[in-house]
This record gives C-alpha cells, sequence and structure tokens, in this order.
C-alpha cells in the first residue's frame, strides 16, 4: 500500500462508534471557487480530516479543529486541483502532526500517496478510496465505510459533474468512474462534492443517478454534449496547479 503511514483497522467500521457517537462532520464553504471543505471526525478519539481544503480558508479549518478539540491527522484532497490552491501545505504548518494525503496517479507532492481501495483511518471510523478519474486521471471518491455518504470531489457534482478538457480528462473514463464506482453505492447513500454553484449542498445517489441530466443519459450522448461545453478556462489554473503538484503554495518548516 502507498500509504504505508496509514493506520490498519482490524474490524469493519461504521457511521457510529461502539458508543452510539455519530461522526462529526461540517461542510465548509469557501465562495470564491465555489470550494466545499469537509471536517469528519471522531467524537470520542477526537482524531479528524479534512477533504479538499482550500489555502484561503486553512486559518478558519484549523481553528474550527481547535474550537471542537480535534486533532487533524491528514488533510486530504480528492484531486489536484485547477481553481484554487489547496489549504494541505499551511495546515501541516498550522496543526503539526498533520500529513498531506493525495492519490498517487495525480502526480503531486505528498506525505501519503494512495491507490484505489486504500483505506484512511482516523479514530473508529475509515475513509474507502475509489479511484474515480475523468475529470483528471488522479480523481478519487472518498467512501464512508458503511457506504452512508461518499465525497465525490470534482467527479459528481449535484445535477452536474467536473469538465473533462483538461488535466488528462476524459469524458468516457468519468462517465464509467460514476457509473461503476458511485452510482453502485446505495440509494440512501449522501453525496457531498467538491463545489456547488447554485447553493445546494448535498445530493443521493438515487438523486443523481434518477435525475442528473447529464450522468442519465447514454455513454455515447454524454462525451457528445462534454465535448460541446465550450467552457473558459479556469482562472486560477496557471499558478494553481503548479502550486498544488507540491501540496499548496506553503511549506512548511524543516
Amino acid at each position: 500500500m502507498a500509504g504505508s503511514a496509514l493506520r490498519v483497522a482490524g474490524r469493519q467500521l461504521s457511521q457510529y462508534s461502539e458508543s452510539g457517537a455519530p461522526i462529526l462532520l461540517r461542510q465548509m464553504f469557501e465562495p470564491k471557487s465555489c470550494t466545499y471543505t469537509y471536517l469528519l471526525g471522531d467524537r470520542e478519539s477526537r482524531e479528524a480530516i479534512l477533504i479538499d481544503p482550500v489555502l484561503e480558508t486553512a486559518h478558519r479549518d484549523a481553528q474550527l479543529v481547535k474550537e471542537l478539540g480535534l486533532r487533524l491527522l491528514y488533510a486530504v484532497n480528492t484531486h489536484c486541483h485547477a481553481d484554487h490552491i489547496t489549504g494541505s501545505g499551511l495546515l501541516r504548518s498550522l496543526l503539526p502532526g498533520c500529513q498531506s494525503i493525495i492519490s498517487r496517479l495525480s502526480g503531486a507532492q505528498a506525505d501519503i500517496h494512495i491507490e484505489d481501495g486504500d483505506p484512511i483511518h482516523f479514530g473508529r471510523f475509515a475513509l474507502e478510496t475509489r479511484a474515480s478519474p475523468g475529470h483528471t486521471a488522479g480523481c478519487v471518491t472518498f467512501v464512508l465505510d458503511d457506504h452512508s455518504m461518499a465525497f465525490t470531489g470534482d467527479t459528481l457534482l449535484i445535477r452536474g459533474c467536473g469538465r473533462t478538457d483538461f488535466q488528462q480528462g476524459c469524458a468516457k473514463t468519468l462517465y464509467h468512474s460514476v457509473h461503476e464506482k458511485i452510482f453502485t453505492l446505495p440509494g440512501n447513500c449522501l453525496i457531498y462534492p467538491a463545489h456547488d454553484y447554485h447553493g445546494l449542498t448535498v445530493s443521493t445517489v438515487e438523486e443523481e443517478r434518477t435525475l442528473n441530466p447529464r450522468l442519465t443519459l447514454s455513454c455515447e450522448e454524454f462525451v457528445k454534449v462534454m465535448s460541446k461545453l465550450n467552457l473558459p478556462k479556469p482562472q486560477q489554473i496557471d499558478f494553481a496547479v503548479p502550486a498544488n503538484m507540491r501540496c499548496g503554495i506553503q511549506t512548511p518548516p524543516s
């Protein structure tokens, strides 16, 4: 396993700990890039992870971690972002002991590289890594081990999906990633995307399987739609991608 520093669980975990305490979940928003950052924590051990932190809001995230009495183990990215600089590097400085994680296939630097099937443990909970390329070659989806929620990055958005016209994107690959890695989850599994541009916060697998206007198409129709989007170049791509390949523009002291 690439991320050998991650602790191995000896049993099946669930959304609830043995005492019945539910997982701690906070969804936070960065308005410039419309990015959602997710804080997940174990209320008993106080261990936590952040998914898709943003540089501009890293201090906010670190403050929340401290206020809630949590110990941040990992700052995790679903992929190498093009629309913002990750907060992973700065969080490593703000919260000593925090390690950065990203897919090995992203090509980006990180403390720990993960691959399809690798678990990320925090306290009594774990996220399963599901490779879901298409938006980029290194995209992953993180699924809570009881399949109650999935953090889909840019692969699957609410009633949409990530673009596929840069960073080794491929519409056909994205289509199969969604249908094989996400739509196979239980219908009531909550979908938490990395972005939303319409004020929506959460969906479900069943909603997206039946209502997503792009991904209810055939693969051939989907590829045609994606080829005709003609989207503008992301405003921050020229400096965001190089910075994110280095795990964010901030480098912690040695």
